[in-house]
C-alpha cells in the first residue's frame, strides 16, 4: 500500500491548474488556429479537423504511457515532460500556420508534426495526472475533486480564449508566434511550480510500507528486480483487459464519449436550420449547454462529498442515472427535429447539459477508484485505456456527427428527419451506455458479496506439485 498521505484540497487544485494549462494550449491550437487557418488563410475546413482528428488519434498511446509511469512509480516527470512536450507542439503548430501563408506544403507537414506532439504531451500528462489522482484523493472526495480539477481546466480554456483573442487583435503572423511563445512557456513554468514536492519520493513511501531504512531499501533493489521480473507492456495491457470490469468501462467510456461528442458539432446548425435562430442565439443555446453541463458537475461533486455521501444517491447510481437522462433529452431533440419550433428547445438543451455533465463527472470518479482497485501497480495502464477510448470515441464522434448529418441530408433530402436520425442514434449510444454502466456495478456487488461469504475464502488455486 501507499505511505504517502491523502491530498488535501489545496493539492488537488494545483493539480486543477496543471489541468487548466494543458486546455490553454489546446484550446490555443483548436479555436484559435481553427479559425486563422480557415479565414485568414482561406484553407479548407477539413484540414484543421484532419489535425484535430490526428492529435486524438494519436492519443491511442495513453496505455503505454500510463504503463511507463507504473514502471516509473512516480506521476511527476511524466506530467512535466508531457506539458513540455505539449507547449513545444502548441508553438510549432502557430509556426506551422504562419508558414502556411508562404509554403503550404511545408506548413502542413509541420502542422501534422507539431499536432503530433500535442497527442503525445496530452497523453503523458493528461494520464499520469489522473493516476496521481486516483492514488492519492481519497474516495469520498473524488467526484469533489474530479469537479474542481474540470472545472479549472474550463476556466483555463475561457481565460485563454478571451485573453487571446484580445491580444491577437489585429492579427498578424508576427504577434501570434509572440503570443504562442509566451504562452509556452508560462504553462511549462506554472505547471511545474504547482507540481513541485507534490508527489513526494516513491522510494520513501516503499520504505515506510516495508519498514525498512530507506538505505537497505536501496541495496535490496537490485535483488528484488532479479527476483521479481515484471511483465512487459503488451502482457500487462492483456492482463488489465482480462478484467471484465475494465473491459467493462471501456466499453462505457466509449459508447458514452461517443454519444457526448456526436452531437457537439450539430446542435448550433441545427437550431438554427430548423428553429430560425440567429447566430448569436445559437452561440447562446451552446453556452446554456454548457451552463448545464456546469450545474451537473456540481451536482454530482455534492452528493459525492463527504458529509452527503450516499444519500443522494451513489456515484454508480448518478453515472448510469445521468446516461438515461441524456437519452431522454436526445429523444427530445428528435421530436424538435420532428415538431420544429412549438417544442421547449432551450429547456431540453439545459436538461441534456445537465444530464451530461453529471454522469461525466460520476465516470471520471468511478475511473480513479477503479484504476486502484485491482492493485496500484497497474492503475497507469488501466487508465491509459480508458483515456485511448475517451479519444478515439471524441475523434470518431466529431467526425460521425457532421458525416451522419450530411449522408442524411443527401439521402432524405428533408433537414428535420435528416436530423432527427443523428439524434436518435445518439439516444441508442446513451442507452447502451447506461446498460454497461449498470455492468459495471454487477461486479461491484459480486465483490461485495464475496467479502460477506465467510464460505469464499479466495479464489480458487491449482494443485501444486510445491510442497
Amino acid at each position: 500500500m501507499n505511505a504517502l498521505p491523502m491530498f488535501g484540497w489545496l493539492h488537488i487544485a494545483r493539480l486543477g491548474l496543471v489541468q487548466a494549462c494543458m486546455g490553454a494550449i489546446v484550446v490555443l491550437t483548436t479555436s484559435t488556429l481553427n479559425r486563422i487557418m480557415v479565414v485568414e488563410l482561406a484553407l479548407p475546413a477539413m484540414l484543421p479537423g484532419f489535425l484535430v482528428g490526428f492529435h486524438y488519434l494519436v492519443q491511442m498511446v495513453r496505455p503505454r504511457m500510463g504503463f511507463g509511469a507504473d514502471q516509473g512509480r512516480r506521476c511527476t516527470p511524466w506530467m512535466v515532460g508531457g506539458m513540455s512536450v505539449l507547449a513545444l507542439g502548441g508553438f510549432l503548430a502557430s509556426l506551422a500556420t504562419v508558414w502556411m501563408a508562404e509554403e503550404l506544403v511545408q506548413g502542413i507537414a509541420l502542422s501534422i508534426f507539431a499536432f503530433m506532439l500535442i497527442g503525445f504531451g496530452v497523453s503523458a500528462c493528461g494520464t499520469s495526472l489522473l493516476v496521481l489522482m486516483s492514488k492519492r484523493v481519497a474516495e469520498t472526495q473524488r467526484a469533489p475533486a474530479a469537479t474542481v480539477v474540470w472545472m479549472t481546466m474550463i476556466v483555463g480554456f475561457a481565460v485563454t480564449a478571451i485573453t487571446v483573442g484580445k491580444l491577437l487583435d489585429p492579427y498578424s503572423p508576427a504577434r501570434l508566434l509572440e503570443i504562442s511563445g509566451v504562452l509556452s512557456l508560462l504553462v511549462v513554468l506554472i505547471s511545474c511550480l504547482c507540481l513541485w514536492n507534490l508527489e513526494g519520493q516513491a522510494g520513501c513511501a516503499q520504505s515506510a510500507a516495508t519498514g525498512l531504512p530507506h538505505s537497505l531499501e536501496m541495496a535490496a533493489a537490485p535483488l528484488q528486480a532479479q527476483q521479481e521480473k515484471k511483465p512487459g507492456f503488451k502482457k500487462t495491457l492483456h492482463m488489465v483487459w482480462s478484467e471484465p470490469q475494465a473491459k467493462a468501462f471501456t466499453v462505457f467510456v466509449f459508447l458514452s464519449m461517443l454519444a457526448y461528442s456526436s452531437q457537439d458539432l450539430i446542435l448550433e446548425p441545427f437550431a438554427g436550420a430548423l428553429f430560425g435562430l440567429t447566430p448569436g442565439e445559437t452561440t447562446q443555446l451552446s453556452g446554456l449547454h454548457h451552463s448545464g453541463v456546469l450545474c451537473g458537475m456540481l451536482a454530482v461533486a455534492f452528493a459525492g462529498s463527504g458529509r452527503v455521501a450516499g444519500r443522494l444517491g451513489s456515484i454508480q447510481s448518478w453515472m448510469v442515472g445521468g446516461c438515461w437522462v441524456s437519452g431522454l433529452a436526445m429523444l427530445g431533440l428528435c421530436l424538435a427535429a420532428a415538431y420544429g419550433p412549438p417544442w421547449p428547445l432551450k429547456p431540453n438543451v439545459m436538461l441534456l447539459g445537465i444530464a451530461n455533465g453529471s454522469f461525466s463527472i460520476a465516470a471520471i470518479a468511478t475511473m480513479m477508484r477503479l484504476a486502484t482497485a485491482g492493485g496500484e501497480q497497474h492503475a497507469g495502464t488501466r487508465m491509459g485505456l480508458w483515456g485511448a477510448s475517451q479519444a478515439i470515441a471524441f475523434g470518431l464522434g466529431g467526425l460521425l456527427g457532421t458525416a451522419a448529418s450530411d449522408l442524411a441530408h443527401y439521402v432524405l433530402a428533408e433537414q428535420g428527419t435528416a436530423y432527427a436520425c443523428v439524434f436518435g442514434f445518439e439516444t441508442v449510444m446513451f442507452v447502451l451506455a447506461a446498460a454497461c454502466a449498470i455492468w459495471v456495478g454487477r461486479y461491484d456487488r459480486k465483490k461485495a458479496a464475496q467479502s460477506h461469504n465467510p464460505f469464499v475464502v479466495g479464489p480458487k488455486k491449482e494443485l501444486s506439485h510445491e510442497y
